[in-house]
C-alpha cells in the first residue's frame, strides 16, 4: 500500500519515508494525533525516540473549517477508507497482485451525483476514463469532471444504483439505501440550517416520518415541491393551511412552510429570502426522500440567486444532475452558492421501502412521475357506464360490488358505500384505470397483468411480479355528507378522494341525516407499500369551496409556522 494514499486520510500524522508496510487490520481513522515509533532500515539496533505530535491550533476567522467542510471531509475519509479496505480484502482473498483502485488523494467526487471518482469499474457510479482522469488530475481539474453514469442519466437513460431497504428491484445495485442514509448520520450533530423537501403529490409518502433522526435539533425550512401539478383553480391559501396543519401534528422544529415549483420558479424567491435570513453563517443542507425533486430545486435556487450573487452564478456551471431515476445523488455535493463562507449541500435522497418506486422495475419508474397538471378521474363515470352497459347498475347501487384497478399497482374493492358515493383518483396520467365487477377482479388481474394493467410492462415483467399481496380494510367515517370524507393516499403514487354524496349524483329527495355515515373499502397494494387515510387535500374549485379553516387559539397562532407562496 502506497504511503501517499494512506496519508490522505490519516492527516495530520506523517510517516517516515522508509515506512514499507501497513497492516489494514489496525487501520483506525482518528483526528487526534498519536505518537509513532519505528525502527530505522539502516540500523536495526537504533530506535527513533517517541515524539509527541502537537496539533496546530484550529484558528479563527474565514480560514477555519466550517461544519460543512468537516462534514464533507468525514465523508471523503469514509469513502477512502472503504475503498482501501475493500481492495486489501480482495487482494488477500485472491492472493494475487491486482491493479489498485485509483482515487485522488482527497477522494474527489463527481459534481453531478457525489459518487467518488474511480477508474476501475466502467459500469459503477463515478467511473471516469483513465486517460481523462490523469489529464484532469494533472491540471487540478478533477472537481469539474462528470462521471459516465451522470452523462447517461442526463440523456434520459434509467440507470439505477441503489438497492436494499428502499432501493429498486430492477437494474444493477452498487450501493444500499442504508449506506446512503449513513452518509447523513453526522448532520444531526452539526449546527446547520436544514431545507426539507416534500412532494405535494405524495405528501404523506415523502414526508420522512423520522426526519428528526437525521436533522437533529437543527431548524427546518419546509419546502413543498411540484405545486404546479395540482388541478386548475386550486386555492393555494387552502393548500397552505392544509400543509401547515399536517406539519404541526409532526411536532418538528419547522420555521416556515413554502409552496414552490422548480419548473415555473413559483415560490423560489421566498425560500431564498428565508435562507439568507436564517442561515446566520451556518451551512445549508437540502434534505428529502428520493425523487422528491432536490436537484431540480437546487438548480432553480441557483438560477434565481445568480441574478444578484456572482458565487451562485459560478456554481451553476457545475450543478447536480437532474434525472427521473430516484437515487441520482449518491454522495453529499458541496456547492459554493453563497458569498461569505457558508456552503450549500445537496444530499443523497432517503430511500423509503414503503413507496411504489421501491417495488417496480427500473424500466417502469418514469410511469410513476406525473409530467403535467393532475386531472382527477371520477367513478362512477358516465362514459365508462355507457361503454360497458353499466348505467342501470350505477344508478341503483352505485359503486357497490365493483373493483377499480389503478394500473397493476392498486386495486380498490368497493364493499359498502352509498349509491351517491364517488371516488376521484389523482395520479400520473400514464397509469391507466379500469373498473370491473369484484367477482371478476381476480380473473381480470391474471389475464391483463402486463397488458392493460401496467406496470409491470409486458408479459416478461409479469412473470416475476409478486402480486397485490397486501390488503388494507378501511372503514371511513364522516360527519358531513356534503363534504369530502377523506383521502386514501397510496405511498409513491397519488391519492383517492372519497366523497360520500357527490353533487352530480345527489337525488333531490335524499335525507342525509338518516344515512349510515360509514364507508367500507378494501385497498390491495404491493407489499410493503403503505396506504394513508388523511383529511382531504383541497384541490380544484370544489375543494376550496368546501375547505374549512380550523379556529386557532392565540398561542396556536403564535407557535404555528407561517406559510408562504
Amino acid at each position: 500500500m502506497a504511503p501517499k494514499t494512506l496519508t490522505s486520510f490519516l492527516s495530520p500524522i506523517s510517516f517516515p519515508h522508509n515506512l514499507t508496510h501497513v497492516t489494514t487490520k489496525f487501520l483506525k481513522l482518528n483526528s487526534k494525533p498519536i505518537p509513532i515509533s519505528c525502527k530505522s532500515a539502516q540500523s536495526q539496533q537504533k530506535t527513533v525516540s517517541e515524539a509527541q505530535l502537537t496539533p496546530e491550533p484550529s484558528g479563527t476567522g474565514a480560514a477555519v473549517q466550517t461544519p460543512g467542510d468537516k462534514f464533507l471531509e468525514r465523508q471523503r475519509e469514509f469513502e477512502a477508507a472503504k475503498l482501501v479496505m475493500k481492495e486489501a480484502k480482495k487482494n488477500r482473498r485472491e492472493k494475487v497482485k491486482q491493479k489498485a483502485l485509483k482515487v485522488s488523494s482527497s477522494v474527489v467526487s463527481c459534481y453531478g451525483c457525489g459518487a467518488p471518482l474511480q477508474t476501475s469499474d466502467q459500469e459503477a457510479p463515478g467511473f471516469v476514463d483513465p486517460d481523462t482522469y490523469e489529464l484532469k488530475k494533472r491540471h487540478h481539474q478533477l472537481r469539474t469532471v462528470l462521471c459516465g453514469r451522470c452523462k447517461l442519466l442526463s440523456h434520459g437513460h434509467m440507470i439505477t444504483a441503489v438497492g436494499g431497504n428502499g432501493g429498486y428491484a430492477g437494474g444493477k445495485q452498487f450501493v444500499t439505501a442504508d449506506e446512503l442514509r449513513e452518509k447523513l448520520s453526522h448532520l444531526r450533530h452539526e449546527k446547520a440550517l436544514v431545507v426539507k423537501l416534500v412532494d405535494i403529490v405524495d405528501f404523506n409518502g415523502s414526508f420522512l416520518a423520522h426526519v428528526r433522526d437525521l436533522a437533529g435539533a437543527n431548524p427546518i425550512i419546509l419546502v413543498v415541491t411540484k405545486i404546479d401539478l395540482l388541478p386548475k383553480e386550486t386555492d393555494f391559501n387552502c393548500v397552505g393551511d392544509w400543509v401547515v396543519e399536517a406539519t404541526t401534528k409532526k411536532k418538528l422544529n419547522v420555521m416556515s412552510v413554502h409552496l414552490t415549483s422548480s419548473k415555473s420558479l413559483v415560490g423560489i424567491s421566498g425560500v431564498i429570502a428565508e435562507i439568507q435570513k436564517e442561515k446566520k453563517g451556518r451551512d445549508v443542507y437540502i434534505l428529502g426522500s428520493a425523487n422528491v425533486g432536490k436537484s431540480a430545486f437546487i438548480n432553480a435556487l441557483l438560477k434565481m440567486m445568480a441574478e444578484r450573487d456572482p458565487a451562485a452564478a459560478a456554481a451553476r456551471k457545475y450543478r447536480p444532475i437532474q434525472s427521473a431515476v430516484p437515487g441520482t445523488t449518491l454522495g453529499p455535493i458541496q456547492i459554493n452558492a453563497f458569498l461569505g463562507g457558508a456552503k450549500l449541500f445537496d444530499t443523497p435522497g432517503v430511500h423509503l421501502h414503503h413507496r411504489q418506486a421501491a417495488v417496480v422495475h427500473s424500466e417502469d419508474l418514469p410511469i410513476l412521475a406525473p409530467r403535467s397538471r393532475l386531472r382527477g378521474q371520477t367513478f362512477p363515470n358516465a362514459k365508462v357506464a355507457s361503454e360497458n352497459g353499466l348505467a342501470d347498475k350505477f344508478e341503483s347501487s352505485g359503486l357497490n360490488g365493483f373493483s377499480i384497478f389503478w394500473g397493476g399497482l392498486v386495486r380498490v374493492d368497493v364493499l359498502k358505500v352509498l349509491p351517491e358515493t364517488s371516488l376521484t383518483l389523482y395520479g400520473p396520467k400514464a397509469l391507466k384505470i379500469h373498473i370491473v365487477p369484484t367477482n371478476e377482479a381476480d380473473e381480470f388481474y391474471q389475464k391483463e397483468l402486463g397488458n392493460l394493467l401496467a406496470p409491470p410492462s409486458g408479459k416478461e415483467g409479469a412473470k416475476d411480479w409478486k402480486g397485490l399481496g397486501l390488503v388494507r380494510q378501511l372503514q371511513i367515517k364522516f360527519e358531513d355528507a356534503e363534504r369530502p370524507a377523506s383521502d386514501v393516499a397510496i405511498s409513491g403514487l397519488g391519492w383517492i378522494a372519497v366523497e360520500p354524496v357527490s353533487k352530480s349524483r345527489r337525488k333531490p329527495d335524499l335525507n342525509v341525516d338518516n344515512i349510515v355515515k360509514e364507508l367500507h373499502l378494501a385497498v390491495h397494494v404491493l407489499n410493503p407499500v403503505e396506504v394513508f387515510v388523511r383529511p382531504p387535500l383541497p384541490v380544484g374549485k370544489a375543494g376550496s369551496e368546501r375547505y374549512q379553516y380550523r379556529e386557532l387559539t392565540e398561542k396556536e397562532e403564535e407557535l404555528r409556522p407561517k406559510w408562504h407562496f
